[in-house]
């Protein structure tokens, strides 16, 4: 039942998050809707990976052998992912802080010269 509310949690913040990037003409406001995206992402891969009673994948002693594990991959993807994300957020801001100082506006309809 967790892992379900989980990735139905993750679906709803991948959705919302593609809403305001494609809706929203203020690039701080689809850099916000980049991050939701991200973040719902990171939680569907939790969830994928969850096992309902599941352990540490640690095994002590040979009785422990026949348990049921949690899939540590997903996390350790989801931990770089978090990484990588962070980095390319801060990127974007750095970016919309740049294209603010040269044209005192965050409406994408107002930079001209990087439409074809």
């Amino acid at each position: 039942m967790t892992g379900t509310i989980a990735l139905i949690t993750g679906i709803l913040l991948v959705l919302i998050g593609l809403w305001g990037i494609l809706t929203n003409r203020d690039i701080i406001r689809m850099i916000v809707g980049f991050s939701l995206f991200d973040v719902g992402i990171h939680i569907i891969m939790l969830s994928i990976g969850y096992v309902a009673g599941g352990t540490a994948p640690i095994i002590e002693n040979l009785s422990d052998i026949g348990k049921s594990y949690v899939d540590p991959v997903p996390q350790a993807l989801v931990l770089t992912a978090i990484v990588i994300g962070l980095g390319i957020t801060a990127f974007m801001l750095t970016y919309a802080v740049n294209m603010y100082e040269k044209k005192g506006t965050l409406e994408i309809d107002k930079f001209e010269e990087l439409k074809w």
